[in-house]
């Protein structure tokens, strides 16, 4: 019998891609009959200078913005539930943020409270959100994150040191304008960090027990253009031709990984970088190839169609040598990025790793991984991983 796609759903905003893009947030704001924007921010784009380009953009339009900039790395439920008290007594509209994924994701975080009068703790898990949000236009500063393609937001629950995963169609923003741009003024490790995020991205999507032919197409996309670009953006961050590249790996891999959803890199992930305030790419790229080890039984052709978009030769990847040609290209990839701690050199111990495991265990990034993993066999990962 011939394969038979299964049903699969396919969602994402209005993308509009390329240098400059940026300059056009008044024009899509005001398409939305907006009277007053709560722009949210960072410190760190505000230093950059992005947000003042957005600000220069809704003037010129004639549109009102109130900046909203107390937001973290890892956003806090605190932060969205603040950012959302200021759009009410601001008497906003609609939201734009201009930022990476932190940013991004506390504007969603802000726009789920103010339309479904809730605390964003109380909206985890897969649709769970009755209301659409404002309109959401996103102007993402790093190649990495994708929040502003995807149906997740993830927002950090402080009191019980963990991340949560919120997926619905209504955390999809209206418009993305990707600016690659933006993306030169990231630091070194903060351009590794993102891209190694990216290429979780796209390997975990890739992987999914719901991927299908329109998520592979991108995912695939996306490992070729972070392999061969992600060391040129880091060690030449001017160079807008690896730039644009590694904008574009990001946006694909996002397309990805919002339809087809991710696995237990991911859960482990958010369970580490909530427990430890970590950077998310960072606890992605330690993670990465013992989920692979663990995971390459259920899908060791998926994983080969993997190795080949990274540039592995296929008569390097026979006699059973795949798994370990690949994970060696991926660790090879991380070092060079300049990503070489452990888990333990971060503070990952023994006694803490079933904490951990408890918690990864309970995120929504886990139902869709390839194999079904016990608590055990997280905690032997997370073991590897040290």
């Amino acid at each position: 019998m011939g394969y038979t796609s299964p049903i699969r759903k396919f969602v994402n905003p209005e993308i509009v891609y390329g240098i400059s893009a940026l300059g056009l947030a008044g024009q899509y704001a005001r398409t939305y009959g907006v009277r007053r924007l709560l722009l949210v921010s960072d410190p760190g784009v505000i230093a950059a200078g992005w947000a003042d380009r957005v600000i220069a953009s809704l003037d010129k339009a004639g549109i009102d913005s109130v900046l909203f900039s107390a937001v973290s790395p890892n956003p806090r439920a605190s932060e969205v539930m603040n950012g959302a008290e200021l759009y009410r007594s601001a008497k906003c509209d609609a939201i734009i943020v201009v930022g990476g994924g932190s940013p991004i994701d506390c504007a969603k975080g802000i726009g789920i409270v103010s339309t479904n009068n809730c605390h964003i703790l109380d909206c985890e898990g897969v649709d769970n959100i009755s209301n659409p949000m404002p309109p959401l236009i996103c102007i993402p500063t790093t190649a990495g994150t994708s929040a502003d393609v995807s149906q997740f937001a993830i927002i950090n629950n402080s009191d019980e040191r963990v991340k949560i995963a919120i997926i619905s169609k209504s955390t999809v923003p209206d418009v993305a304008l990707i600016d690659p741009e933006t993306t030169t003024t990231m630091d070194p490790y903060l351009t590794a960090c993102t891209g190694m995020d990216a290429l979780v991205h796209a390997i975990e999507a890739y992987v999914s027990d719901a991927s299908s032919p329109l998520t592979d197409l991108h995912a695939l996309q996306s490992i070729r253009l972070i392999n061969a670009n992600l060391l040129t953006a880091i060690a030449e961050p001017h160079n807008m031709a690896a730039r644009d590249s590694m904008m574009l790996a990001s946006l694909e891999a996002g397309l990805a990984f919002s339809n087809a959803s991710l696995g237990a890199v991911h859960a482990m992930a958010h369970s580490l970088g909530g427990y430890l305030d970590l950077p998310h790419g960072e606890c992605n790229a330690l993670l990465l190839e013992h989920v692979i080890a663990y995971n390459f039984p259920a899908a060791a052709g998926r994983f080969h169609d993997i190795a080949m978009a990274m540039g592995i030769p296929e008569n390097r990847l026979e006699s059973g040598e795949c798994l370990s040609t690949l994970t060696g290209a991926i660790r090879n990839l991380r070092t060079k990025a300049g990503i070489t701690n452990s888990l333990q050199s971060v503070g990952v111990t023994k006694t803490t790793i079933p904490v951990l495991a408890e918690k990864a265990m309970k995120d929504a990034c886990m139902v869709t991984n390839p194999k079904r993993p016990s608590m055990a066999d997280i905690e032997s990962i997370y073991e590897q991983a040290l």
